[in-house]
């Protein structure tokens, strides 16, 4: 068996995540979609966008990626968050 060739790319990096981030908040807002079932939707919309759009010849290879979108993008939000929370909190520069 041989696996399929995935590349990263520019789309990978600087388009397909932001686009995720971006999406999943507005469905959270719209659809009021419960916070624990954010991450679900962020992986879905994830493979959707590799599935059909990134890699669609290879559907091995659009889930393998669709999966990484997903999950990047819950990670950066989540990351965002806690920076953001952290700066707002410690307004006097305290590490």
């Amino acid at each position: 068996m041989k696996f399929p060739d995935i590349h990263t790319n520019f789309w990978d990096a600087l388009i397909a995540v932001p686009v995720i981030i971006i999406l999943t908040q507005f469905i959270k807002i719209y659809f009021k979609i419960p916070n624990k079932y954010i991450p679900y939707v962020a992986l879905i919309i994830g493979l959707l966008i590799s599935i059909f759009i990134s890699h669609p010849n290879n559907l091995v290879a659009g889930i393998f990626m669709g999966w990484f979108y997903g999950y990047a993008a819950v990670g950066n939000y989540a990351a965002l968050k806690t920076a953001w929370i952290a700066y707002r909190t410690n307004k006097k520069g305290y590490s």
